[in-house]
């Protein structure tokens, strides 16, 4: 990878949406969707869901993106770029991954745990107490007490840390290059498992039967705010990403392609774990239960449990590492972009970003040497804190401030432009109604939706 002054690059298309793609699949695609779905009445959160990727989600991956490209800088050097007066949307869209990827590593530690315990033989374990033991670990109930989440979050966070140090082309393009295509795979396999099941046939028609019944405007936020997080939006990385992208990249055809490969992991990751929870009765697991205490239930009942557990959480460990690697790298290129620190000096602040605050989460919950509480701890001390602030309050802030200050400020044209370089721009009118009227409108619904959630008001 190239320093001093020179800016790193992908390689090429592939390159980049692998990468893009990868930091987009991850603990949201193979976490949150499924748990989502089960919420909003399965196979109709998934409709919405899909037409929206398509709509909303890939219009914005391709305005960040062009963005990011066009000016050739991660977020905080590409808006101060225009005028000093707009460099806090950079500041924000920049703060917010700093924030995500220690407590991201966190829950990845978690997802190492169940890994280890999985693939030793401890299957039974997991599944005890109604799937209890996942908040005996993290509240360092077990005899281990905090020293075993720590350190499950410590070697997450070392291998997400060995990847930003070793750069993009040497380091998330070559994961992604191996990762991404055995992940695919592997989500194939689990669901043909999973389809010589008996039973399974009452859960896959509630995850692909559309019941108009379970119809709602919460289902719309749902999946507006499902795609918000699933795509990567409004965290930076897309900006990022689209300043490492060499010029004769076709965008259109780069961000069509990652909307679709989002999206297709995310309904396979739903077909892969929906129908199968529902069948065991875990069909409306609206929280972080579903996989780290529902599914090792569902394993357990399961014949050749024990081969398809550990199969499972090493596709969860492969998705949220490069999620990670990539929130972390937005946070290598901002202290890069926005200091005078190179490549390596940049990542090692990153990494004590990520230790430091990744500490404090891991022993903040009930019973932690760090523990308190506060309405927006969502009962898990300083995770709760910043998921709360960040999905709920910063990210959609962000998003409208971006899509404001391309649709009004510099213009659609700005961007228009730029993805024409690379090949003809055939959805040139819908992309304008999306960034300039649509998408800030979805924006500000999942803004104010979040903001009365969290202080515990209902719209309906």
């Amino acid at each position: 990878m190239a320093e001093n002054g020179e800016r790193a690059s992908f390689s090429g298309k592939i390159g980049f949406v692998l990468a893009t793609s990868a930091s987009a699949v991850g603990l949201g695609n193979l976490w949150r969707f499924p748990y989502e779905t089960s919420h909003y009445g399965g196979g109709i959160f998934v409709l919405i869901y899909v037409v929206l990727a398509f709509t909303f989600g890939i219009s914005l991956i391709l305005m960040e993106t062009s963005f990011g490209r066009r000016t050739g800088k991660s977020c905080v050097a590409a808006f101060s770029g225009f005028a000093k007066k707009y460099r806090f949307i950079g500041y924000l869209a920049a703060i917010i991954p700093m924030l995500i990827v220690p407590y991201y590593c966190v829950i990845g530690g978690w997802v190492l745990k169940w890994f280890f315990e999985s693939v030793t033989g401890n299957l039974g374990t997991l599944a005890e107490d109604g799937g209890g033991y996942w908040w005996d670990i993290v509240t360092g109930s077990t005899d281990s007490g905090f020293f075993g989440p720590s350190l499950w979050f410590l070697i997450f966070a070392a291998l997400c840390i060995v990847c930003i140090i070793i750069g993009v082309d040497k380091g998330i393009e070559k994961l992604s290059k191996i990762l991404m295509p055995l992940l695919l795979v592997m989500i194939v396999g689990i669901m043909v498992y999973e389809l010589t099941l008996p039973g399974i046939a009452d859960g896959i028609s509630f995850y692909l039967n559309p019941n108009l019944d379970a119809l709602g405007p919460d289902t719309f936020l749902g999946a507006v705010g499902q795609i918000f997080w699933s795509l990567s939006i409004a965290m930076g990385i897309l900006i990022t990403y689209g300043s490492y992208t060499k010029k004769d990249v076709d965008l259109t055809e780069s961000a069509v392609m990652v909307g679709v490969i989002d999206t297709v992991v995310a309904v396979m990751a739903g077909m892969m774990i929906v129908p199968v929870a529902f069948m065991f009765g875990f069909g409306d697991s609206n929280g972080m239960g579903l996989m780290f205490e529902a599914l090792p239930q569902v394993f357990m009942s399961m014949p050749a449990g024990n081969v398809v557990a550990p199969l499972f959480y090493l596709l969860v460990i492969f998705a949220a590492l490069t999620s990670a690697v990539s929130l972390a790298e937005t946070c290598a290129s901002v202290f890069n972009d926005g200091t005078r620190l190179d490549r390596k000096r940049s990542s090692g602040v990153t990494a004590v970003l990520i230790l430091v605050v990744g500490l404090f989460c891991a022993l903040s919950f009930d019973n932690g040497p760090l523990s308190f509480s506060i309405p927006l701890d969502q009962g898990v001390g300083l995770l709760g804190v910043l998921d709360s602030v960040t999905n709920s309050i910063m990210m959609p802030i962000a998003a409208i401030l971006t899509c404001l200050f391309v649709g009004y400020v510099v213009k659609t044209t700005y961007l228009e432009e730029e993805i024409e370089l690379s090949g003809e721009f055939k959805f040139k009118p819908v992309f304008r109604v999306m960034v300039k009227y649509l998408a800030p409108v979805f924006l500000t619904m999942i803004l104010v939706f979040g903001i009365l959630d969290l202080v515990g008001v209902s719209l309906w």
